[in-house]
């Protein structure tokens, strides 16, 4: 109970600094986010790490795909496979 009460309050207290913030403070929120979204290094980095990501992921697979449940392993697979057909248009970043 003393959880849940915790959490109402928590709940509560966010809603009413939020109406008071207003509209004009979550369009700055937007905005800004929306900048470094489209921030060129930050797009490089999320790349970056996508790919990394991925490989590092391929690796593991490799390492114990024989271990894991055959259901599983069909889905990684199909995954896999659906990857390698799409265009990734991550890779046409400017910089």
């Amino acid at each position: 109970m003393r959880y849940r009460l915790t959490f109402i309050t928590g709940v509560a207290v966010g809603y009413v600094l939020g109406a008071r913030a207003g509209r004009e403070r979550y369009e700055q929120l937007r905005k800004s986010a929306q900048r470094v979204a489209q921030n060129p290094a930050v797009r490089n980095t999320v790349e970056s790490a996508a790919l990394n990501g991925r490989k590092a992921a391929t690796r593991a697979f490799d390492k114990i795909g024989d271990r894991l449940p055959g259901p599983v392993a069909d889905r990684v697979r199909s995954r896999r496979e659906e990857r390698a057909v799409e265009d990734d248009d991550w890779g046409t970043s400017n910089t």
